[in-house]
Order: structure tokens, then sequence, then C-alpha cells
């Protein structure tokens, strides 16, 4: 059991996002569902720990609860996929639970580690989760994550997508220290964009899922969300000063930042809820904000997290 507290302990200097799930590892995840998934619905975790949605036009009004319960959950087209922590055998552990448009489970992984961050290609058929775990031997006061990609279609899952082929600057990168997290995915369903720590720097990477291979793009970006033109990504970058992360959008052409008018700090996974507007989590919300820098961040979601942008028509 002392070894479990440790690994929690751990855990807990991983980040705001990292805590509140460790405080729900008491029991087995709770898959009930009693809903199934709407179009036009916003999807979020409330605080209560439970899916719920309301009306994309209607932020403010009743919100609808699915009957499962989640420390992260994403959805899109007829998939969706609930991050569930656990204890088994004294260690933290998550469950990832793919639903279909129903909520009818189709699929179960154990993993290792707490959750952290979930996302659905826009299609369906592409899942993908981040996981922080430790006793990596390389994790020395830092942390360690694994990130894996399931294809809904062939039912291939890989756990932990760190023996990708890695391009650094273009040329081939070899590093037991190679962390992954984060994935967004672009509408073909092979690319998807994802952070890459190796060697105490951070980047953009692109993926290729059918030629195996990453290759970075710019460093100091972090969980990148993919635009629905697919021409930028909102992510989180380090700030100087008191506030630890500061949210941007690159715009993937001209490699040009622009900072977002948050002042705050976000430690989140943004996602698109248009190509002109983002939405996250903080301080117990959700916000939204123009994705071109300017504006003033708008309380969307009371008592929220984890959102998931509107389903489109299926």
């Amino acid at each position: 059991m002392r070894r479990a507290w440790i690994a929690l302990a751990a855990a807990l200097v991983l980040g705001t996002a990292a805590t509140v799930y460790v405080s729900h590892t008491a029991t087995p995840p709770v898959v009930t569902p009693s809903a199934s998934l709407r179009d036009g619905q916003l999807y979020f975790r409330d605080g209560g720990g439970q899916v719920a949605s309301v009306p994309a036009t209607d932020p403010a009004g009743p919100r609808r609860l699915l009957g499962l319960r989640c420390d992260r959950f994403a959805a899109a087209g007829p998939t969706a996929v609930c991050l569930a922590a656990d204890v088994t055998n004294g260690l933290p552990t998550t469950t990832a639970v793919i639903l279909d448009r129903d909520l009818h489970e189709t699929r179960r992984l154990r993993l290792a580690g707490i959750p952290s961050r979930a996302r659905v290609s826009r299609s369906g058929r592409m899942v993908s989760w981040t996981v922080f775990v430790t006793g990596d031997s390389y994790s020395q006061g830092g942390f360690s994550t694994w990130t894996g990609i399931l294809d809904t279609r062939t039912g291939y899952a890989v756990t932990n997508i760190e023996n990708i082929h890695l391009y650094l600057d273009g040329r081939r990168h070899y590093a037991a220290d190679v962390n992954y997290w984060g994935v967004t995915f672009a509408d073909d369903d092979t690319t998807f964009y994802a952070t890459v720590s190796t060697r105490g720097t951070t980047y953009l990477v692109r993926g290729d899922y059918a030629r195996w291979e990453a290759r970075t793009v710019l460093a100091g970006v972090e969980c990148p969300s993919l635009s629905p033109d697919g021409t930028r990504v909102a992510y989180k970058k380090r700030a100087a000063g008191r506030v630890p992360w500061r949210l941007a959008v690159l715009d993937l052409r001209t490699l040009r930042p622009v900072d977002l008018a948050e002042p705050a700090g976000v430690d989140d996974q943004a996602v698109w809820l248009d190509d002109r507007t983002v939405a996250y989590a903080r301080d117990g919300d959700v916000y939204a904000l123009a994705a071109d820098g300017t504006g003033t961040p708008r309380a969307l979601v009371r008592d929220a997290s984890s959102p998931t942008p509107p389903l489109a028509p299926h």
C-alpha cells in the first residue's frame, strides 16, 4: 500500500487536473448510460463527475445527465471515450471505455496511470488517450505519460505510442525519455498532432498513423488542438511569472503564434467550437474565447470541465 501512496503523491505534482482525478480512485468506474449522444449538444464533465450536455445554442440551459461517470470524456461521430480513474492492486489505473452513439460499451482497455487527455477523430474512427504514469527509470523529478491510439475500424490498439519513429528537426531521434501526450486528429484519420518531450524540451509533432512516424514542427507547443479547417492548432505554452501556462493559437502554414486574450493560467487541452472559437476548462468552469487573440473570455458552462465540441449531424 505504501507503494500506491508514493505513486499517488508523485502524481499530485503533475498538475491540478491530475489532482482532481486522484480524488475518485476509490471505486471502479460506473458506466450505466441512460441516454444517447445527440447532435448539436455540448458535452462536458460536471462537478460531480458525471457526463452531461447542454444545447450548444443555449449552454446556460438545463443540463442533461447521461448516467456516465468519467474523469475525462470525448465524443465525435458515432464514438465516445470515457476515461475513469481506479485503483488496481493498490496502484492508480485508468479504464478507457469506448462507447457507441447509444453509449453502449464496445471496448474496454485497462491502462496504468491517471487520466489526463482524451480525443476522438471527427469521423469517430480514431480514439486517443493520455495517462500520467510513475515508475519509469528516466523519470527523475519529472513525469511520464502513456499515450495510446485505438483504430475502432480495425480494432488495433497501441497503448503507448512512444515507439513511433520520431524525427527531430528532420533526423531520426532515439532516446529513452520520449513522452507523448495530447493527441488531436485531422479529418483523414491518419494525420495527428501531439506533444512530444525529450531531453528537457517539448515539441509539437505532426504524426502519420499509417506510416507510423512523427516529425517535430515547433518547440514549446503543448496539448495541441487542431482547428476544424485543419490550418491552426490551439495550444498551451509555458509562461513566465506566477501563471505557468497560457493559451495561444499557431498558424500551421506560417508557424506564427497568436496569444489568446485569456489573462489567467490554463492547464487544459482546448477544443474548437468552430473555426473562430475555442473552449477550455479553467477554475471549475468551461470558458469560450475568440481564437484570433481578440475579445475576452466568457463563461460557457458553469461547474464543468472536459468540454467536447458540439456533435455534428450524423
